[in-house]
């Protein structure tokens, strides 16, 4: 079963997005120097992945005319 790009991307997107989960719950629970900005750059991340995957997307279907 051959992937299309946007799939490949979208599985991508999702495995990312759930490492970035499961970074966010860690970094929340423990205290160490700089964690609250490694939490915010977690939940930016969270925010902007999926921005950027509709971006790649949209310009992937301008640039082949699909």
């Amino acid at each position: 079963m051959k992937r299309k790009p946007k799939q490949i991307a979208a599985i991508i997107c999702i495995i990312l997005l759930v490492l970035l989960y499961v970074a966010t719950l860690v970094v929340s629970l423990l205290d160490f120097p700089g964690s609250d900005e490694l939490f915010a750059a977690c939940l930016m991340a969270t925010i902007g992945l999926p921005i950027l995957l509709w971006i790649f997307i949209w310009c992937y279907g301008k640039l082949t005319g699909k």
